[in-house]
């Protein structure tokens, strides 16, 4: 498994990626805040409620709200499936969705601009859990986490920056030097290779491959006119 650290992929459009770092401080902020409990801490139910439930949400499709365990606030049950993106199981799961967002986010960005970018990873976020809802309609697990959006940005930079060096830890502790396709190409065959041999694993993997698929599909469409695909620029690293 690659932890990417770093791409020399320098911004050609924007001068700085305002929605990526905006999206990693609220994931950071959102867990800080509510779910370590050392501000205001929240009760596992009350967690729950902005997770997505796949038999809760197909069950309450009608318009329903779920509810705090407190009762005090109303949280409807579509709205989970943005809500879902901001809550993370812990700080590894928390920090590894923000390096992949860190390093690959800003040129995504730069290819589409703020307000498309923006758009670009929620909608990736609802198909990921569309996908983990129609595949698995009757569970009852909460799916949260950045991973389905992150995983479409994942997708859109493969198809646009696929010979860019990127620095990455190797099985955590060995720092190399290697193509994007190589390091993102990696990360996506284990994903579906997760679908096909740990399906019983607690890891929303459908959602991962919902993700990719909504990535690379919406790339096509809501890149800047001009940004070619498959670019052969190698960049440094």
């Amino acid at each position: 498994m690659f932890v990417p650290l770093h791409d020399t992929n320098p911004l050609k459009k924007i001068r700085f990626q305002y929605v990526t770092v905006g999206l990693i401080a609220l994931n950071v902020a959102v867990f800080a805040i509510f779910q370590t409990g050392w501000f205001i801490p929240l009760a596992e139910e009350d967690v729950t409620a902005f997770a997505v439930v796949p038999a809760q949400l197909l069950a309450n499709a009608g318009g329903e709200t779920a509810f705090f365990a407190t009762g005090a606030v109303m949280v409807p049950e579509r709205l989970t499936l943005i809500t879902y993106m901001f809550l993370h199981g812990g700080w590894i799961h928390l920090i590894g969705n923000m390096l992949f967002l860190w390093v690959f986010g800003d040129n995504i960005e730069d290819a589409m601009g703020h307000v498309r970018f923006i758009m670009f990873y929620l909608m990736c976020g609802i198909f990921a859990a569309s996908a983990h809802i129609l595949m698995m309609p009757h569970s009852d697990l909460p799916l949260i986490g950045a991973s389905g959006a992150v995983a479409g940005v994942i997708a859109a930079y493969l198809i646009l920056h696929p010979k860019v060096k990127v620095w990455v830890l190797a099985l955590w502790r060995i720092p190399i030097r290697i193509t994007a396709a190589w390091a993102l190409g990696i990360w996506i065959l284990i994903q579906f290779a997760s679908l096909l041999f740990q399906s019983e694993d607690a890891v929303a993997w459908w959602a991962h491959v919902g993700g990719l698929v909504a990535g690379a599909v919406l790339i096509l469409f809501m890149r800047r006119r001009g940004v070619i695909l498959f670019d052969r620029t190698r960049g440094g690293a």
